[in-house]
């Protein structure tokens, strides 16, 4: 068996988190380094790697991710828009082995990112 990725362990609750949502299939969580002055973490609970291991079966649960986003997003007040990202590999900005959706919001978002 391998380890658990920091974001099953948070998941799991064996790592206190600020966990905003959580249902069957996800949890959000605020992220410990942000980058806007929301940043919020949305994690499937099935440790997917990245963006390059999904399968077709996976598309009912990454609508789900952005259906989430949308209702975080909402709560924590974002109406005047927010940005939702997934970084994918070393140099997509990829620092954890398990897929996660970014949600960043409560600032003006430059173009081109990165």
């Amino acid at each position: 068996m391998t380890d658990k990725t920091l974001f099953q362990r948070i998941a799991d609750r064996d790592i206190p988190a600020d966990i905003l949502y959580e249902d069957d299939d996800c949890v959000a969580f605020r992220d410990i380094a942000p980058k806007a002055p929301v940043h919020v973490l949305i994690v499937p609970r099935d440790p997917i790697p990245s963006l390059d291991h999904l399968t077709e079966a996976h598309e009912s649960l990454v609508g789900h991710l952005f259906t989430v986003a949308r209702q975080v997003a909402a709560s924590e007040g974002l109406s005047r828009g927010y940005r939702a990202v997934f970084n994918c590999g070393e140099e997509g900005g990829q620092e954890v082995p398990h897929l996660h959706l970014h949600l960043l919001g409560g600032r003006q978002m430059g173009w081109p990112p990165g």
